[in-house]
């Protein structure tokens, strides 16, 4: 073989060399193709809402491998389903491509039970919502602290501040009933929602008057309370004050809206 090419010229050695390196880059590619699957694809079918277990089944049995991203958890959905996809649903891409899968989590995370005691019924229901807890019972008793959190519980015990508490739980509230007659100021409901503002006058001693919704309501007890007579203030921005057993008169709406002017 080497007495052939030491034969042959240079020229034809180059050409042969080079036709050679042609042959075998061929041979190579065609190799890798057929190690890579080139050429073949897939479609990503939608597994978002399946449970995980099902999904990562479905997509194995396509052809699919499959990696759980992230583990998060939202209480608008099932525990335990796939909440998004990468790639898309539907998207076309090579066989053996790796799924990214976001899924919510089986168990419920736990939450860090806030201080309540002390404060405004009105100011320990925005702090339940901002920790992803919930108000369970009121439950009103004589004391000088109208209005205020006396004690938190969970499950019919005491439960200290920083305790753990499964996402969504619902507290229960001791709530000071007041001592006397004495007046006090009218409470702004504003912005609450109907059931969030009857607890607030139940909590004050106060009776819920008339109830005006808009046509669009349905659902009295999630609607927001937009307006309130009597207002908290007066028209030259001066408190008003009510005795435990008078009514008070709500507006409710579908929305959360303020009105124009909430002293009229």
């Amino acid at each position: 073989m080497f007495t052939f090419i030491t034969k042959k010229s240079l020229l034809v050695n180059i050409i042969i060399g080079v036709l050679l390196a042609l042959l075998l880059l061929f041979l190579f590619l065609q190799l890798l193709g057929t190690i890579t699957n080139h050429g073949e694809y897939l479609k990503v079918p939608s597994v978002v809402g399946k449970k995980t277990t099902d999904a990562i089944k479905y997509l194995e049995e396509k052809g699919f491998d499959v990696v759980i991203q992230d583990s998060i958890y939202t209480d608008t959905a099932k525990n335990g389903i796939v909440l998004k996809q990468l790639p898309d649903p539907n998207s076309t891409v090579k066989i053996n491509r790796t799924i990214l899968l976001i899924v919510n989590r089986v168990t419920l995370p736990l939450i860090d039970m806030p201080a309540l005691e002390g404060k405004s019924l009105n100011f320990a229901i925005d702090i339940l919502k901002r920790s992803h807890l919930k108000l369970g019972d009121t439950i009103f008793k004589p004391d000088f602290m109208r209005g205020s959190v006396l004690e938190q519980q969970f499950r019919g015990d005491k439960i200290p501040t920083g305790s753990k508490i499964p996402w969504g739980s619902a507290v229960d509230l001791i709530i000071g009933g007041g001592l006397d007659d004495q007046p006090i100021l009218v409470p702004n409901l504003v912005g609450l929602t109907f059931e969030e503002g009857s607890i607030l006058l139940k909590a004050e001693g106060i009776l819920l008057g008339a109830i005006i919704p808009e046509a669009d309501v349905n659902d009295t007890a999630h609607a927001f309370i937009w307006k309130q007579s009597p207002s908290q203030y007066d028209e030259f921005k001066q408190p008003l004050y009510i005795k435990s057993g008078q009514l008070l008169d709500v507006w409710i709406s579908t929305l959360n809206k303020s009105p124009i002017d909430s002293t009229k």
